[in-house]
């Protein structure tokens, strides 16, 4: 079943498009990253599937139905983002509560274990939280509400090395335990990198990519080479990334398409192929140039 049913979407600001004609499908239960730099458009698209914003034009589907001004969409989905507020007259104790009783799969037993685990409070108010405590907290919410649709957005904002470890840790295993549709957004695509199922990449408002973990993988291989042997063979492949290693060397990510065949040449004309961490990948496909900070000094 689509979950998620994206066909052309647009959102404006002004006579900026923080989404261009998008489109997008995510089935259920799969764990998706939303990866992109700042700016992205990642923050829009979220709060666009979870009906806070209307789009511009083209069009989007929740569960088959519109999100924006749809109870049904609100009821079964939830945006965890440090945006997140809570009324200021209820402790966190009686914000559990409530949400208890608005959410439909809530797990009680679920939200006072990690309540309790981070050392919470009931009388303490969301208000008067660090803003790792108030993340760790919304958190808690995102998780025991076991909504079919579960959108993090930039989850662990302040949160520190271990309660970031703490936190996929209990998602991955609460969702194993209750598959449902998670889309988290993100660009720090190695800390979560093996939680994922799908990458959604995105830059500008477009969708550079969409596709598993697996493949992203195998999307593109490092080559290391001598200048005037590797340029010239660089001529007809993609280059997503290149510099230079001192004066005898160059080094280059390109499009891991004919991987046999890059084996070969490299046998043959003697160059050093590596992997390319996913992380990175993401980095060279979204970058303003095909060099990177070097060349700015140039």
């Amino acid at each position: 079943m689509k979950v998620v049913d994206c066909e052309g979407l647009v959102k404006k600001y002004g006579r900026s498009k923080a989404l261009n004609d998008l489109s997008f499908q995510i089935s259920e239960n799969k764990i998706t990253g939303l990866i992109g730099r700042n700016g992205a458009g990642k923050t829009t698209l979220l709060k666009i599937m979870a009906g806070f914003l209307k789009q511009t034009s083209g069009g989007i589907k929740i569960f088959n139905e519109q999100p924006y001004n749809s109870l049904f969409a609100s009821a079964n989905s939830i945006l965890v983002d440090d945006q997140m507020a809570f009324p200021t007259a209820l402790n966190l104790g009686e914000v559990l509560d409530a949400a208890g009783r608005f959410y439909a799969n809530w797990d009680d037993g679920l939200a006072k274990k990690l309540f309790d685990y981070f050392s919470f409070q009931n009388s303490q108010r969301h208000s008067e939280l660090s803003k790792g405590m108030k993340s760790t907290f919304n958190m808690i919410v995102g998780l025991a509400s076991r909504c079919p649709l579960t959108m993090f957005d930039e989850p662990t904002t302040g949160m520190d090395a271990s309660v970031r470890k703490d936190f996929y840790r209990a998602l991955l295993k609460d969702y194993i335990a209750n598959p449902r549709t998670i889309i988290i957004s993100s660009h720090h695509l190695e800390e979560m990198e093996d939680l994922l199922e799908d990458i959604l990449l995105l830059n500008d408002g477009q969708k550079i990519l969409h596709l598993p973990v697996s493949d992203l993988k195998e999307y593109a291989i490092g080559v290391k080479g001598n200048p005037k042997g590797l340029i010239e063979w660089l001529d007809d492949k993609e280059v997503l990334y290149k510099k230079e290693i001192g004066t005898s060397m160059i080094y280059a990510v390109i499009e891991n398409i004919y991987s046999e065949k890059i084996k070969k040449d490299a046998n043959k004309f003697g160059f050093e192929l590596s992997p390319v961490s996913s992380n990175d990948i993401c980095i060279y496909l979204t970058g303003k140039e095909k060099g990177g900070i070097d060349d700015v000094f140039k």
